[in-house]
């Protein structure tokens, strides 16, 4: 309204005449009355009340106007007063309306329970919410639209909801060893805590990337439960001394704060992966006490070689720090670890994935020689082990952005995140190679996995990105425009984030802010041309012609320079 009062309401009278009221005269619903920019609907069942706004959503997701509806929808007993009603039912389902993302529907346990069952529709369960003014807390519900279910990421500062099985987050480790160099130490502790909890299949576990945002940081375990999403946060501390080492956890309700259990674990550095199984098992043992011990049939340990192994800790700690010297480092240590033992697959793995972030940033010293030995690496890995989620994640990534074998990467991918249902880096690239594979439903119920996996995650704007650019080829660029946003938000001076927004605009019918867009790539490489932009995407090799062809055409419309 602010931008355009008469526009808006003219577009506002064209949705109802359109799309809102055709909807609820097919599906029996009655206007109460309207309230501004709002409607009050009373429907016989709850069937019709949820199958009408699945449609009157689906066919606003596809209009060109930037305006989006909350639906809300609750089951309760009601008062009527001439033209209106009354009661805890309507101010219920006003309620849960507020706590809906934008294009979305959400409704009350209630009228779930009178849904479940009779329509084709999906539900996502977001858990109980403590509603404003209303006595009790309500469970909510959302309506699986499309595959576009995860727009509350992007959304205000709501807690995630819990999923339907245990959830978990492993805050990074302190350090008690006194020597900051042993930072490292800690943090591989932490990281293969994390892979033990992810391969069971039972369990939902927070990925690294996210988790390691609260390093070095006062944290409220309630706040990290609802930042995350989850129901149990485990902290801890490493002190190592000499060939001695001792790994500290507590397991703490991140709904009431309540400590489960606090234990060490002490032992020679010989120890270090019984200690690991150890901790790793105690976590599981109490937060799902039913679960099967056998179920954490631990990670096939990567190697009996301690010198290889610290080694290997080292790789991920520098890997991780997303600089220049940083990747070098890496590549030096994952080296190392090869040389000290050939038969460590993740050594090999990390080669390849470590090359592939060089190559991605632009970090490459020798393209040529790089390129071959992250194929040597990605076929020494996988002859190794074809069974560890992170080789196959790691080679598959290599594939598909160094060596362009797309297929072979992408099913080494699918294979990752069977074994691993937790490993959001390899949701995210399977995403990837969906949309390379023109299969943009697919990658939006990828990518959408990865994020709820890492909320946090500090390459979260890549994924955003790649949401962005699955809608826009899916046809829907109206639901990417959030996710866009927040990537340029979030990394403005990447020079390869504002071009997937500027296509959504373009898409949508915003050639203004497609340029300014634009304008914004250009000022971050002001020699490049369409041309140049073709291959630094590489288009021309990974994406089909249908995805290059409405790119181009977009981005000429923006006024891309030719």
């Amino acid at each position: 309204m602010g931008a355009d009062e008469v526009g808006t309401l003219e577009a506002l009278k064209a949705i109802r005449r359109e799309i809102v009221d055709p909807a609820l005269a097919e599906h029996k619903g009655r206007i109460v009355k309207t309230t501004g920019d709002g409607l009050l609907v009373e429907f016989a069942s709850a069937v019709d009340a949820v199958t009408c706004a699945a449609v009157v959503q689906e066919k606003m997701a596809r209009q060109p106007r930037q305006i989006s509806f909350r639906i809300g929808i609750n089951i309760g007993d009601i008062i009527s007063d001439e033209n209106d009603i009354f009661g805890d039912g309507v101010n219920v389902a006003a309620r849960i309306e507020n706590e809906c993302a934008p294009g979305g529907v959400c409704l009350s346990g209630s009228a779930f329970e009178q849904v479940r069952g009779k329509t084709k529709l999906g539900f996502d369960d977001f858990g109980e919410r403590s509603l404003k003014n209303i006595d009790r807390p309500v469970r909510l519900y959302s309506v699986r639209l499309g595959d576009a279910t995860m727009a509350t990421i992007v959304d205000d500062n709501r807690p995630l909801p819990l999923p339907d099985k245990p959830s978990i987050a492993v805050l990074p480790f302190q350090n008690m060893s006194g020597d900051p160099e042993q930072e490292y130490f800690a943090d591989g502790i932490v990281e293969e805590i994390i892979t033990g909890l992810s391969i069971n299949k039972s369990l939902f576990v927070i990925a690294r990337n996210s988790s390691f945002t609260y390093r070095g940081k006062a944290v409220d375990v309630r706040q990290v439960g609802r930042d995350l999403g989850v129901r149990y946060v485990l902290e801890g501390s490493v002190r190592k001394s000499g060939n001695r080492m001792r790994i500290a956890g507590q397991l703490i309700d991140a709904i009431n704060g309540a400590h489960l259990w606090a234990e060490r674990f002490d032992g020679d550095l010989e120890d270090i992966f019984d200690l690991q199984d150890q901790l790793a098992g105690r976590v599981i043992v109490g937060i799902a006490p039913l679960l099967e011990r056998a179920e954490i049939e631990r990670v096939k340990k990567k190697t009996d070689n301690l010198q290889a192994y610290d080694c290997y800790m080292r790789c991920l700690a520098a890997f991780n720090r997303t600089t220049t010297e940083g990747c070098r480092e890496a590549l030096d240590f994952a080296r190392q670890v090869v040389a000290v033992d050939p038969d460590f697959a993740l050594g090999h793995a990390a080669i390849a994935r470590t090359h592939n972030k060089a190559r991605a940033f632009g970090w490459m010293t020798n393209e040529r020689d790089d390129c071959a030995e992250a194929e040597r690496a990605v076929r020494q890995a996988l002859e190794l082990d074809r069974n560890d989620a992170n080789v196959l994640g790691f080679c598959g990534q290599a594939l598909i952005h160094i060596l362009r074998r797309l297929e072979e990467g992408a099913s080494l991918l699918d294979r990752s995140v069977t074994i691993d249902t937790n490993l959001a880096f390899a949701w995210t690239q399977r995403g990837l190679s969906r949309i390379a594979l023109d299969q943009p439903d697919e990658a939006i119920v990828y990518l959408e996995r990865s994020l709820r996996l890492s909320p946090l995650d500090f390459t979260k704007e890549y994924t955003l990105t790649l949401l962005a650019r699955a809608h826009n080829l899916r046809g829907t660029p109206q639901k990417g425009l959030p996710f866009a946003a927040e990537a340029v938000r979030l990394r403005p001076h990447y020079p390869m984030i504002p071009i997937d927004a500027a296509v959504a605009h373009v898409l949508t019918g915003d050639i203004e802010a497609g340029r300014r867009l634009v304008g914004m790539y250009c000022k971050l490489r002001p020699s490049h041309i369409l041309t140049d932009l073709d291959v630094a995407s590489g288009w021309g090799r990974l994406w089909s012609p249908r995805i290059r062809e409405m790119y181009v055409e977009a981005l000429r419309a923006a006024g891309f320079p030719e």
